[in-house]
């Protein structure tokens, strides 16, 4: 079992995010608390269970901010997915979650998408609005441009905004074109 802490910074608004990541046999657990002054200002908790496939198995939200407290819980579900475990049908087929505020979620589709350059993934996601607390079905597109770079296509509910994506070698984000950057704390 291996237990790793990764930082991102905002590029857009003042933000930062820590994410403390195990992968053991069984699967990957992700833990992350975000602080960002954008949408007013809020804190972010997320927390990810992934099979050891990096298939998201389920993921828990809890915002803090001028409104107050709220949560959300999405869990998988056969090929479908419930939220705050309610059955959502709009959400059957959807492969992965895609949680607005971290770049940590373009992971697992990062993890299927073809090695070869000029290969693409293109598939349907629950997008969960960190800010809002919704969830919603869309649609994203990432095209292999290298073995580290990707170009990141949404092609549903942000259709048009696209942005270049450098990973590393488990495909976790270094550099996200507009909104996220992976940072080391001072030594």
């Amino acid at each position: 079992m291996s237990t790793s802490v990764l930082f991102w910074r905002r590029k857009d608004v003042e933000g930062l995010e820590r994410l403390e990541l195990t992968i053991g046999p069984d699967g990957v657990m992700a833990t992350s608390s975000v602080i960002c002054l954008g949408a007013g200002g809020f804190r972010l908790d997320h927390r990810w269970h992934l099979g050891p496939d990096w298939r998201a198995q389920s993921v828990a939200v809890e915002r803090w901010n001028a409104q107050g407290h709220g949560a959300l819980r999405l869990e998988r579900a056969g090929t479908g997915w419930r939220v705050n475990g309610t059955p959502r049908p709009d959400l059957d087929g959807a492969e992965e979650p895609d949680l607005s505020v971290t770049p940590f979620c373009n992971t697992l589709p990062i993890r299927r998408t073809p090695e070869g350059t000029g290969e693409s993934l293109t598939l349907d996601i629950a997008f969960i609005d960190g800010p809002a607390l919704t969830v919603a079905r869309s649609r994203q597109r990432y095209d292999r441009q290298g073995p580290a770079r990707l170009r990141y296509v949404d092609l549903g509910l942000s259709r048009g905004f696209e942005a270049d994506l450098v990973v590393d070698e488990a495909g976790l984000v270094l550099n996200y074109e507009h909104l996220f950057e992976r940072v080391a704390p001072p030594a």
